[in-house]
């Protein structure tokens, strides 16, 4: 099994996307998690088969594998074994109604976590997150609102097609803005997202970063985004309205 070491040498690829290794028997589940975490920037490989998925593990290199608990190709342990023991790829294994045995002896085998099959995005990608914290912001989508588009794997903003430049809190905040445009969020919200939750807060730290974004996003000639402060809640963050089209004459 020396080509499950390799896959644990050499560069990560260039662009910093998440690769996922996922062995399901179904080949629907397996392809559907796949085409879920596609949209999220992770760059997934579905094997219905173990043997197949072993082969694959050196030129792959991946930074994670989900492997379904009721393999019928392999036992999920050995497979757990062989991935999280021998090539110390992190293994989550995705628990079925019916899988509550395996699923504690792949665990007990090296498994990281167990997850809900059939997959849900929402429940792997914090897994994702925790085992290669440094592509956290390449496993988010871009989002474009009203002439705003903020881009987390690159931390690129732009307004109307024109650079703005921001330190990292306030993309944290213009980002996290932006993933609930148009709904009230709290000061604790803000304050956990972009700081990791800062209790009995009683500082202006938010209110200044805030201001500074404020006045960075407010460029001249083009309508910008509004930050409204609701008060005694927090904030809403109010979508520009994206610039009239001029009539041809």
């Amino acid at each position: 099994m020396n080509i499950l070491v390799e896959a644990t040498r050499g560069d990560h690829r260039a662009d910093g996307r998440f690769v996922l290794l996922v062995v399901d028997d179904d080949e629907s589940v397996g392809a559907a998690l796949v085409a879920e975490l596609a949209d999220h920037r992770v760059r997934g490989h579905h094997f219905p088969h173990a043997a197949e998925a072993l082969l694959a593990t050196g030129a792959l290199q991946p930074d994670a594998a989900v492997v379904a608990a009721g393999l019928a190709t392999m036992s999920s342990a050995d497979l757990v074994r062989l991935l999280a023991g021998r090539a110390g790829i992190p293994t989550v294994v995705g628990v079925g109604d019916d899988d509550g045995g395996v699923a504690v002896a792949a665990l007990k085998a090296g498994a990281t976590a167990g997850v809900r099959r059939p997959y849900r995005a929402e429940e792997v990608l914090p897994i994702l997150r925790a085992i290669r914290p440094d592509t956290s912001g390449a496993l988010d989508p871009p989002i474009e609102l009203g002439g705003l588009r903020v881009d987390p794997a690159t931390f690129e903003v732009s307004l109307h097609g024109r650079s703005v430049a921001l330190p990292l809190k306030e993309f944290k905040l213009l980002y996290f803005f932006m993933s609930h445009a148009e709904r009230t969020v709290t000061r604790e919200q803000l304050l956990t997202a972009v700081w990791g939750g800062v209790p009995d807060d009683t500082s202006n730290t938010l209110t200044v970063h805030i201001k500074r974004l404020r006045r960075r996003l407010a460029l001249d000639g083009d309508q910008p985004p509004v930050i409204v402060t609701v008060r005694g809640l927090g904030y809403r963050f109010v979508p520009a309205v994206a610039p009239a089209a001029r009539p041809t004459s």
